[in-house]
């Protein structure tokens, strides 16, 4: 009998252990962003420490690159991700997996990519590179294979740049690149959007583009897994409701983290000072 009891007893346990590492493993979310975009950066990690502090759940923030983000989410390897650039940026990677995921909607709204350059330079539009010799046909970009890297490859085209190159590099590569011109007050053109904090520092401006190629405002969404609101139906609510009201507000995060923050730290700051905004957002 007292056999029995201890069989039927640790039986129990093996259940209720089970029963709490299921529930613990339907608990962790993974959300993908691009870590050398200053917005991207800013926006998971701010929607990470909502969703931990307020809806309970653990969220594993993944590094990738634009086009395994994609993959990641319409695979359900990761959950959800907060950088979808629509409809002009990210359009090839929304053509091809758009079945695959859920759009919960812009969370942040009049974005905008092209190529930037100083305010003190002459060239006004993208068809001036072709007769300013001061950018030495040189195009500083970002990592090779993102939205605007590839409608940069077709503005050249476009525009007829002949011998112009598109440098590869990244979102902090690029910036040590402007930095180094504006000291010097040389000419540069950099691969660029907004939100992003380098307006704040320096005096600069989007060339004109009259053909259109990199399209016109777009939205920053919020992209699912089909899997995301069975599993997590409080998170793919809050990601309807998510949204930035500005760029300042954004703004106000990644200039905290350029200026020295850890992500994560410069998100719980700005979670602890907004709460009336996560109320907006969550209902708590």
């Amino acid at each position: 009998m007292k056999m029995r009891r201890l069989l039927g007893a640790g039986a129990a346990l093996v259940l209720a252990i089970s029963s709490t590492l299921a529930s613990a493993e339907t608990k962790t979310l993974s959300i993908g962003y691009v870590d050398g975009w200053s917005d991207s950066v800013a926006t998971t990690h701010v929607a990470a420490e909502v969703i931990k502090q307020k809806l309970g759940y653990d969220v594993k923030l993944q590094a990738v690159a634009t086009g395994i983000m994609w993959q990641g989410v319409a695979t359900g390897k990761l959950d959800a991700m907060l950088s979808a650039w629509l409809p002009v940026t990210h359009g090839d990677y929304w053509t091809k997996n758009k079945d695959n995921v859920v759009d919960y909607g812009p969370n942040f709204k009049d974005a905008k990519i092209g190529l930037i350059v100083p305010e003190y330079v002459k060239a006004k539009s993208l068809e001036d590179l072709k007769t300013d010799d001061s950018f030495k046909k040189r195009i500083v970009g970002i990592d090779a294979g993102s939205g605007v890297m590839l409608k940069t490859e077709q503005a050249i085209k476009d525009y007829d740049l002949t011998g112009y190159q598109l440098k590869a590099s990244s979102g902090a590569g690029m910036i040590a690149e402007l930095t180094r011109a504006e000291k010097k007050n040389e000419s540069i053109a950099v691969t660029g959007w907004v939100p992003h904090w380098m307006f704040a520092k320096w005096k600069l401006r989007f060339l004109e583009d009259p053909k259109g190629v990199y399209g016109a405002a777009e939205t920053v969404n919020s992209i699912g897994s089909k899997e995301l609101g069975a599993k997590a139906p409080e998170v793919a609510e809050f990601l309807k409701k998510f949204q930035w009201a500005s760029k300042d507000e954004i703004g106000e995060v990644m200039l905290a983290i350029q200026e020295g923050a850890k992500p994560d730290a410069a998100a719980k700051d700005w979670v602890a000072k907004h709460p009336d905004r996560v109320k907006e957002w969550t209902g708590k």
